[in-house]
């Protein structure tokens, strides 16, 4: 017999669809793409015999979860000859907005842009095991289910993946307090044109990733060193700076900075917004920190993968 919700399948609908979009983005990296399979999904909904349906989350995450993992396989495929290097749509809130308790339940894991960027490595079968049982919590029967799999053959995929995922240098999430004072250091570094600053901010090997996505100006390749990303963040301050107010230089390019520059949380993690014009985002700024300096940078500049954002 079906629940009582199902008796309205708008209330049903709607009452999953904020995990729904959660659980395609992060199977897709695309919010434009989850919401296409979320339309699709609704339109499955509405056409399927609801009378037969005892658990709607569990019928409808199996529904979005084959719709993406039908469509990872064609995303691949366009991500390949994407202009400069493909990095996911970022996810932006405020500076000091924390999940609760019960969004964390409904949305899953935190999933940041460079986790992101490294699960693209994977299968789209691997990528559905991870992403269901280890940031969902699903349990391995049901996630053979999706798949048409075994239990066995699901954790074993389960566990390629995230033996890829540490193979491709991602780290666990770091405490939300040293993240912000990494961040914090290298906004006041860059914005007052302190090369010292952002080197002793910057790890070492530290890799700057990019995506302009041919539309926009942006490193066609990752960008390795402390002292080549410290030149390049001058770099691009100094130009941000001047096309505003003239050359930048001490205290006035800080200011100058600060009143484009504002502090976000990118995919759950402190990180940077800067905007062209008031109002309208040119860009995000994700950051990975291990031991109080940032390992790696993010920067989406490309406009079509900021829209959802204005």
């Amino acid at each position: 017999m079906a629940s009582a919700a199902v008796q309205d399948p708008v209330e049903a609908f709607e009452a999953q669809r904020r995990r729904l979009g959660a659980v395609a983005y992060r199977l897709l990296g695309s919010v434009a793409d989850a919401e296409d399979v979320l339309q699709e999904a609704w339109l499955r909904w509405q056409a399927a015999d609801r009378t037969r349906v005892e658990d709607v989350r569990a019928y409808l995450t199996t529904v979005v979860t084959r719709l993406a993992y039908d469509l990872l396989g064609s995303a691949r495929v366009r991500r390949e000859s994407y202009h400069g290097e493909w990095l996911p749509e970022p996810l932006v809130a405020d500076a000091d907005h924390a999940d609760s308790p019960d969004e964390r339940a409904e949305l899953g894991e935190s999933v940041s842009l460079a986790l992101l960027a490294v699960m693209e490595q994977l299968t789209p079968a691997e990528r559905v095991a991870f992403v269901l049982h280890d940031l969902f919590s699903v349990g391995f029967p049901e996630v053979a289910v999706v798949l048409d799999r075994t239990p066995g053959a699901t954790r074993q995929l389960a566990s390629r993946a995230r033996r890829k995922v540490r193979d491709g240098g991602h780290r666990g999430a770091v405490d939300p307090a040293e993240h912000r004072r990494a961040v914090r250091a290298f906004t006041a570094a860059a914005a007052g044109g302190d090369v010292r600053g952002l080197l002793a901010v910057l790890a070492p090997d530290v890799v700057w990733h990019a995506d302009g996505g041919g539309v926009v100006s942006a490193a066609a390749r990752p960008v390795l060193g402390a002292e080549k990303v410290a030149r390049l963040v001058s770099g691009l301050v100094a130009r941000l700076v001047s096309g505003r107010t003239g050359p930048a230089t001490g205290t006035a390019a800080g200011v100058a900075v600060e009143a484009v520059v504002a502090p976000a949380r990118v995919n759950g993690e402190p990180g940077l917004v800067w905007y062209s014009a008031p109002g309208r985002i040119g860009g995000v700024i994700a950051f990975t920190v291990a031991n109080g300096r940032i390992t790696r940078v993010d920067a989406v500049v490309n406009p079509e993968k900021l829209t959802h954002l204005v």
